[in-house]
């Protein structure tokens, strides 16, 4: 069962790479929302991506620190649940957001094997 938990930590953190490498490399605003780097929306999508790195870095923690993983299966999914939920009451936007989505709804698999684990629920 832990090497599927390990896995499980490790897709989520890659799921969660593309939005944190905007950080990085803010000309990826334009491919990746349609949004030009510069401006007030370029600085808080290239903030979201620091937020991002946080939570990647997160996810690699976790495949080698037990005792983070409950804080760690906490913020992903808050931060998974908050987009899917802000993604509904907005009336399922196509474009970037819907791609967002479905990323974020395979990931639902993962994040639960983390879930369940972490906590003991299994």
């Amino acid at each position: 069962m832990e090497i599927f938990v390990k896995l499980a930590w490790g897709l989520l953190a890659l799921i969660h790479a593309p939005p944190a490498v905007v950080f990085f490399a803010p000309t990826l605003l334009r491919r990746l929302y349609g949004v030009e780097p510069g401006g007030d929306v370029g600085v808080l999508l290239m903030h979201r991506g620091a937020l991002f790195m946080a939570l990647v870095v997160l996810c690699l923690q976790s495949i080698v620190d037990a005792p983070l993983r409950r804080g760690g299966s906490l913020a992903v999914a808050i931060s998974m649940a908050g987009f899917l939920f802000l993604y509904a009451r907005s009336g399922f936007p196509a474009g970037a957001l819907r791609t967002i989505a479905i990323a974020d709804t395979v990931a639902l698999a993962p994040l639960l094997l983390v879930l369940v684990a972490a906590w003991g629920l299994g």
